[in-house]
């Protein structure tokens, strides 16, 4: 429906010129063959199962005839688009399913064939989710095998082949050694390639150098491939992707072209060192892989209430790559993404992301049998005093998370009100060469992310000489890794470059979300949190050696044992963070407990994860993604928000009872072709059906969409009809009485039983009626007379409206 100004129509000076002819040319979109010849008319045959196969795949609901053939009056069903930036009828996108599948259940029955055709009908579900679950994996295979060359590239190239990152350089050597990051003499760095030795001066101005220039290069391709090619390729696509699966329609979004231009600036952006993550954007690449996939089936590209399930399972499958976590992927989708989540739906979610998790698996992208970069086994168990830290940590990631919101939204409005917006090439160049910048000379902010992320969940053993794990222990048994001890000076100068470190990744990711890039907000929230874990894991640490005589760690971890360990303080800051600027919860908790295989702390993760979404709620009732819905003003009825006010359906219908425009509707058997094309033109989507002009009793409702296919289809010249020709929304008129213009007759194509409300209904029952049913608009009448008409538009205008916030940024039907 239109929300624009409501345009006034007196429909008495439509009265004009009526001719009385009833002669009548019937277009019933549901009818797939017919004839004009009225006198011979019969019942229109059932249409063979290749009419429900038809050409028309970008098609989702049933919208009138066209003519074909010069000589035949003969017709052919359509479906009709829908418009851009509107949104879906759930209700008639789910009947034309049933429909279909009814037609299939009959036509089963009459040969083998068309047995077979229906089985193929029941099975295609579970074939394109298979498809999906295929594309997503290998899509995350290239997308991580790309990243991890770029990124080792930024350091040096292999002698053996330029095409080989550096963890494979090394495999084949017998000179390997590990100290953070494999080296060998086969890996050249790009100080060894211009003559230097690796551990002098000139080397490191050389490596900072270069590290600076390959970040600025991956940044300008990221910047430029999306700013030319696939703008729709930009930020994670999450809150558009929750949008679209409430039925919201933005064409071109899930397109093959931005599949592809994402998946190559994703890799480009990721390995330029910028402080955005790919995980997120994972979804959005999942959900075109989907897209795509659905169009080869009828059954879901022809309607865009089904499209939505294989998107809800493309979803589960993004995430199931991004994290190597299948089950948290189906929880996700359930919980954050799906707007609709049939059973049925469940179930394909659940076997598309063990397709795609089964194909990450067998490419193995990173070398490790695992289905991520920073999978970690944590073993050691925790004691229960634990949960005071841990729900600390909890708290903690609640503010941060509160604030990261807040301080990206307030950079995000800054960049749409100055000048910064206005070259976000630019604008991402130059925080490419900032963060290469500030991040090389500390060693927790030039590592990657995901490699960061496996560090800091890492437990301290015997084999390890990292800073984190310089303790002042004496390996002298096999249960001397599992000591108390002292902290070594390793260990006291990687807590201030991780201090340090924190500060820089939570600016950096502050300002670079949110620019003409990919990026999503998952892993450098995680990375955040994850350092904060790490350091108050070694401070408990350290308090459980100081006072091992106490009483408390006594109890726990008798007198030399350690009992704390700092990477699942890690583990735990992470989940907490991610939390917090989300507010996802029990898919959060998921996918920490699939990353570590650690089930033992399923109890710490809920209680950090719970605590971080309370106190994040009472800051703010929004997470990340329902602000950038709102900031942009998409039409995303949440349904995880209540509505408290005492408002009834009279206050909100259009037009209102003090407003002077009356409202657009239709007489059901007094207007003419002329009239009905010059209201289809000017109108908006969709008209109530009235008795009359004076009788504003309602018959019924139709979509302009189809009005002006069928008002196309009649001006065929062999038609009979003219612009004098009276149109009928009811099946009620005679044929043989009178002569002249044949009437046109669209009865087939109004819904007699449209979603109506009286004008005192309580608007707690109007919005739930919207987020259930997924309705466009409803009708609002008093004893049955058309008083008003309710849009989906109009709801999220009066929540604002009444929470107190600009409603001007609802901007689309």
């Amino acid at each position: 429906m239109d929300e624009g100004k409501w345009v006034s129509m007196d429909l008495n000076e439509l009265d004009s010129k009526r001719i009385s002819s009833q002669n009548a040319v019937h277009f019933n979109p549901f009818d797939v063959e017919m004839t004009t010849d009225n006198e011979h008319r019969e019942d229109p045959p059932e249409p063979p199962l290749d009419a429900l196969e038809g050409e028309s795949r970008n098609y989702s609901f049933v919208s009138g005839l066209v003519w074909r053939g010069s000589e035949s009056h003969n017709a052919q069903r359509v479906f009709a688009k829908y418009d851009d930036f509107h949104t879906i009828d759930w209700l008639r996108d789910n009947a034309m399913d049933r429909q279909r599948h009814r037609r299939f259940n009959q036509a089963k029955k009459q040969s083998s064939l068309d047995w077979l055709r229906s089985g193929m009908d029941a099975s295609s579900a579970w074939i394109c989710v298979f498809l999906v679950g295929l594309a997503c994996g290998v899509c995350a295979s290239v997308l991580d095998i790309g990243t991890a060359w770029l990124i080792d590239l930024r350091d040096g190239v292999c002698s053996k082949g330029f095409w080989f990152n550096r963890e494979q350089c090394c495999w084949g050597s017998n000179q390997t050694t590990f100290d953070g990051q494999y080296e060998c003499p086969q890996w050249m760095t790009w100080s060894v390639i211009l003559g230097h030795l690796p551990n002098d001066a000139g080397a490191y101005v050389i490596q900072y150098l270069m590290f600076v220039v390959w970040a600025v290069i991956f940044s300008w391709m990221a910047a430029t491939l999306v700013r030319v090619f696939a703008p729709y390729a930009s930020g994670s696509g999450i809150p558009e992707i929750k949008t679209i699966l409430s039925g919201f329609i933005i064409r071109g979004y899930l397109g093959k072209w931005t599949l592809l231009i994402k998946i190559i600036s994703l890799i480009f952006i990721v390995s330029s060192g910028v402080n955005v993550g790919k995980e997120g954007p994972m979804i959005h690449i999942a959900a075109c892989c989907g897209n795509f996939f659905a169009y080869l089936f009828p059954k879901y590209g022809n309607n865009e209430a089904k499209k939505r399930e294989i998107h809800s399972a493309a979803a589960a499958a993004g995430i199931s790559v991004a994290f190597g976590a299948p089950i948290a992927g189906v929880l996700f989708s359930l919980e954050e993404i799906s707007y609709y989540f049939p059973l049925k739906t469940l179930y394909r979610s659940f076997f598309c992301a063990l397709v795609a998790a089964f194909v990450v698996r067998s490419i193995n992208p990173f070398g490790n049998d695992h289905l991520t970069m920073f999978f970690v086994e944590v073993r050691s168990p925790w004691f229960f005093l634990e949960l005071i830290p841990f729900i600390f940590l909890g708290v903690f990631g609640g503010v941060i998370g509160v604030v990261f919101i807040r301080l990206n939204a307030w950079f995000c409005k800054l960049r749409k009100t100055t000048r910064l917006g206005q070259y976000p090439i630019m604008e991402v160049v130059a925080m490419g060469f900032v963060t290469a910048l500030i991040s090389y000379p500390n060693p927790y902010t030039r590592e990657d992310n995901s490699s960061l992320i496996a560090r800091l969940f890492h437990d301290c053993g015997p084999a390890d000489n990292s800073a984190l794990c310089d303790y002042n222990r004496t390996y002298t048994s096999v249960t001397a890794a599992f000591a108390k001890a002292e902290p070594g000076p390793g260990v006291k100068q990687a807590m201030w470059q991780l201090f340090l470190a924190v500060i820089v990744k939570f600016v950096l990711s502050i300002m670079s979300v949110g620019m003409k890039i990919p990026a999503g907000v998952f892993i450098p929230n995680m990375v955040v949190g994850a350092m904060v874990g790490r350091m108050v894991g070694v401070g408990m640490e350290q308090l459980s050696t100081t006072y091992s005589e106490a009483a408390l760690f006594v109890t726990a971890c008798g007198t030399t044992a350690r009992c704390v360990t700092p990477g699942l303080y890690a583990v735990i800051g992470a989940a907490a963070v991610m939390g917090g600027v989300t507010r996802i919860t029990i898919s959060m908790v998921v996918i920490m407990v699939e990353v570590t295989g650690g089930l033992q702390y399923i109890v710490p993760l809920m209680a950090a994860v719970m605590t971080s979404k309370w106190v994040g709620d009472i800051l703010m009732k929004e997470g990340i993604y329902e602000l950038l819905i709102n900031m942009n003003g998409y039409p995303f009825l949440d349904n995880k928000l209540d509505f408290h006010h005492t408002t009834v359906a009279a206050d909100v219908m259009r037009p209102r009872p003090t407003e002077k425009d009356p409202l657009w509707a239709l007489p059901q058997d007094s207007m003419t072709v002329e009239e009905l094309e010059h209201v289809v033109h000017s109108g908006p989507n969709g008209f109530p059906i009235v008795v009359s002009r004076e009788n504003q009793y309602l018959v019924g409702f139709v979509l302009r969409k189809e009005l002006q296919v069928a008002l196309e289809a009649s001006r065929h010249p062999n038609s009979g009809i003219v612009s004098s020709s009276r149109v009928y929304f009811v099946e009620h008129c005679t044929t043989n009485d009178y002569i002249g213009p044949k009437p046109l007759v669209l009865s087939s194509m109004v819904d007699y039983a449209p979603i109506t409300i009286i004008d005192q209904t309580p608007m707690e029952t109007v919005i739930d009626l919207f987020r259930k049913m997924g309705l466009r608009q409803t009708l609002v009448t008093h004893k049955g007379r058309l008083l008003g008409i309710i849009t989906k538009k109009d709801v999220l205008k009066h929540i604002k409206e009444m929470d107190h916030v600009d409603s001007g940024s609802v901007g689309f039907n």
